[in-house]
């Protein structure tokens, strides 16, 4: 049987979730968001976020991140994020389809994170007075990273702070948002708004969800749009409740930190044991539940024969030293699902 270290998408769905959506699943309830189920989890998002909030479900982070783009849109648009940034990378062209053509504007950043100063020079490429180079729309970022560490939330404000000084607001890809949170050992409120975030992408899926994604407006005067824009883009669920459900058991007994804390111990767990092998480098100590770390070709062979599924990763710029003789480099993901006693084989394997 495979071991999974891929990622956190190939992670089942938590138990108290599957539950959840088989006690909804009887009788009847109001379609398109009008069901009560639906409205007590939105304000149970007012209450983690400790202030009125819009709440717009989607069924995936891709729709997420480019509904929250396009609910910023301009004419001649760009939005400025690291360059590793999962909406640059990995989302098909999504946010550039869904906005009818803004740019994502690639930032350099060390630890896969952007720096105030980065930001700054990069606005500062699109002058308001220059029209052939399109105008700043939105800034994003990814908490945890892409790489698996985390923005401080001091880091965060001064983002913000960036972003505000050129008029622009600021977005969180929060895919992994809990792991980040449990990180920090903060609150949702101090992640975010208190720290100047406008818009969250609150990612559930990654963390013991089946199908549950998010778009959270800080401030629900501005999203006024939205309902038009998620409609527009096919992401109106009309049986919504089963979104609900989901997060309603998510959010149960912090069942959504629970979750997230132990695939963070996991992480911490398996990158020690990465750091202790002879046939293996720690690139870099995980805040939350992504590990990455250079191989043998041989170890590599010899973990996939005995079932674990990771991924070969491209290497950071900023890495170094980089790739050596015989090395690869490789992502490894934990989750709520991983045990101690995966995690453990995997270290024996290395050791041997």
């Amino acid at each position: 049987m495979a071991i999974n270290f891929a990622s956190d998408n190939w992670a089942g769905a938590h138990p108290a979730i599957n539950e959840a959506l088989a006690e909804n699943s009887r009788g009847c309830a109001s379609a398109y968001g009008a069901s009560e189920l639906d409205r007590q989890v939105e304000r149970r998002f007012c209450e983690i976020f400790e202030r009125e909030v819009a709440v717009f479900f989607v069924g995936t982070g891709t729709a997420a991140n480019s509904l929250s783009m396009a609910l910023f849109n301009r004419p001649g648009g760009v939005v400025f994020a690291h360059h590793e940034a999962h909406m640059r990378e990995d989302e098909g062209g999504a946010p550039e389809f869904l906005t009818g053509g803004a740019r994502l504007h690639g930032i350099p950043g060390a630890s896969g994170r952007i720096a105030p100063a980065g930001l700054d020079e990069a606005i500062r490429l699109y002058p308001a007075e220059f029209i052939h180079s399109g105008q700043p729309m939105a800034v994003s970022i990814t908490q945890s990273t892409e790489i698996g560490t985390v923005y401080s939330l001091d880091e965060i404000a001064a983002i913000a702070e960036t972003s505000r000084s050129h008029g622009l607001p600021l977005h969180m890809d929060g895919a992994r948002f809990a792991n980040a949170l449990v990180a920090l050992g903060t609150t949702p409120a101090e992640m975010t708004w208190k720290r100047g975030v406008d818009v969250v992408s609150f990612g559930a899926t990654k963390n013991g969800c089946w199908c549950a994604e998010a778009i959270v407006v800080m401030e629900p005067a501005h999203a006024r749009d939205l309902p038009f824009l998620r409609k527009r883009a096919a992401q109106l669920f009309s049986k919504s409740r089963f979104i609900a459900a989901q997060f309603d058991a998510y959010f149960r007994d912090e069942l959504w930190l629970k979750n997230a804390a132990h695939s963070n111990r996991m992480a911490a767990r398996l990158a020690n044991h990465l750091a202790e092998s002879p046939t293996a480098r720690l690139a870099w100590r995980p805040q939350a539940n992504e590990v990455f770390g250079f191989l043998k070709s041989g170890t590599a062979t010899r973990l996939e024969e005995k079932g674990f599924c990771f991924y070969p990763w491209k290497v950071p710029h900023d890495v170094q030293p980089g790739l050596g003789p015989d090395e690869g480099f490789y992502r490894f993901v934990t989750s709520f699902a991983t045990t101690q006693e995966e995690v453990d084989m995997f270290g024996t394997i290395l050791r041997s």
